[in-house]
């Protein structure tokens, strides 16, 4: 790349005026490099799953507007030295600067050559240049469920969102001890590199797409965090006020408050409905929407059944437990019997096929939108109690599984319980998911093994109640 000429000398200005004039050239210096910092930054997140090999071959994205502000910015610096040179010497302040400005126009000019070597380097290959055209077209679910090798982002609102957001003073912490805010979006989104930029295609301040779904599968598929977006969500358009807490519990709700343009079911009969079964579009907890079905309240057979009762596993702290997670398929059948008790539950569940999400806020609890592969958003030690029924099950494999005990151990408090509830998998692979419970070294305070005998396979059910011991 050509260095820009010099513009010829011009007359010395008033004094003071490139004093003022070099402090524009250097803000404008700052925005370049914050500017080039935060286009490198975007390229190496979304590329991270990349070799460092593919970076050095020229696979990074900068826009050629960069070239151009480089020129200018030489072009400037240029103007000030030559007037510099010409001004008579009043002091040492004014050498001092004139050297000084002569060393920031040498870095330019290394920069701009950079610059230049990076972009012929691409030209002999593939050259991807950042612009804001969106895709449209219709997702490739097999991009989704499997992902691609496509890592090109081309979403202008993309590249906004994913760059680094210096703070108002420039150089100046933060509360939270840094100059910059660094947004986050998940590992695998440049696995599904359409379908990512699908859901960011859409109007800043204008509705959002009607498409959860699409987010979802993208989350399932590894894309977790989603970027943030700036639009706004839509919402039922007869949407009623919610039901008073004492009677929300277990009020079926409004059909007018939830949307299910995204489910078989487009109304709350259908999905209770015996006549619906196996067309409603979910099957993980069938009958969880049913809130007559209250459950955990009557003491069974210890020898047919693995369910314990709430009222059992509190006995064993009285008073304590105050605060925990449900992590289970529901519509917040389990939190409201907890809430009834005067213990507050997350429930933390997807919309499998139905509004899992939505019965659960409009009973008047709360819903935890998450992943199993995801870490949970509570600190370490804080909760007196973890729970999950009907979803830790045998389609887990054993890293996984690891994974998820230890994070669940991560939160809860000392001496706090983790309550499993009917684990189930084949009789034979039993013993090896025991295993891995008791590598917690956890105490057992309640446990039970059943036949499962809802089906003609071998299976059994496991529930244990156990307490998270004192470490130091």
């Amino acid at each position: 790349m050509q260095k820009p000429s010099v513009l010829k000398s011009r007359k010395w200005l008033p004094a003071g005026l490139p004093v003022m004039l070099c402090l524009c050239v250097l803000g404008s210096i700052l925005t370049a490099a914050i500017l080039s910092s935060n286009i490198f930054y975007s390229e190496l997140l979304f590329r991270s799953t990349t070799s460092v090999a593919s970076v050095s071959r020229g696979q990074l994205v900068l826009p050629h507007s960069l070239l151009n502000q480089i020129a200018d910015l030489q072009s400037q610096v240029g103007v000030l030295l030559e007037q510099l040179h010409g001004a008579s010497a009043e002091s040492k302040a004014l050498t001092t600067f004139a050297d000084q400005l002569l060393h920031i126009a040498t870095s330019l000019d290394k920069f701009a050559e950079a610059l230049s070597d990076f972009y012929d380097s691409n030209s002999s290959g593939t050259n991807e240049v950042s612009t804001v055209d969106e895709d449209f077209s219709d997702p490739d679910e097999s991009e989704i469920n499997q992902g691609s090798d496509t890592h090109s982002f081309n979403s202008g609102e993309l590249h906004n969102y994913t760059a680094l957001k210096p703070n108002r003073l420039i150089g100046k912490k933060n509360f939270l001890g840094v100059e910059a805010i660094s947004p986050s979006v998940g590992l695998l989104c440049a696995n599904m590199a359409s379908n990512v930029e699908r859901f960011m295609g859409y109007k800043i301040y204008r509705m959002c797409p009607d498409d959860w779904d699409i987010a979802q599968k993208l989350m399932i598929s590894g894309c977790d965090p989603l970027p943030r977006r700036r639009c706004f969500s839509k919402t039922p358009p007869r949407y009623s006020k919610p039901l008073p807490i004492n009677s929300s519990l277990w009020s079926q709700p409004a059909d007018t408050n939830i949307m299910c343009s995204h489910y078989k079911c487009k109304d709350y009969s259908c999905l209770v409905s015996n006549g619906t079964i196996g067309k409603s579009g979910f099957f993980k907890c069938s009958n969880c929407f049913d809130l007559s079905k209250r459950g955990w309240e009557i003491p069974t057979n210890e020898s047919a059944s693995a369910e314990f009762t709430i009222d059992e596993v509190l006995r064993l702290k009285p008073g304590e437990i105050r605060i925990g997670l449900d992590f289970s398929p529901t519509t917040g059948t389990f939190a409201a019997l907890m809430k009834e008790r005067t213990v507050t539950i997350a429930s933390a569940t997807l919309n499998l096929g139905a509004p899992f999400n939505e019965v659960i806020a409009l009973r008047g609890l709360l819903p935890l939108y998450l992943l199993i592969g995801s870490r949970l958003p509570f600190f370490d030690n804080t909760l007196d109690i973890v729970h999950s029924t009907l979803f830790l099950d045998g389609w887990m494999g054993l890293d996984l599984l690891q994974f998820v005990l230890h994070d669940w151990d991560r939160v809860l408090r000392p001496k706090g319980l983790l309550w499993v509830d009917r684990f189930f998998c084949k009789r034979d692979e039993l013993k090896m998911y025991l295993d891995e419970f008791s590598r917690l070294h956890y105490k057992k305070l309640l446990w039970r093994v059943v036949p499962k005998t809802d089906k003609l396979e071998d299976e059994s059910f496991f529930s244990a109640v156990l307490e998270k011991p004192l470490r130091s």
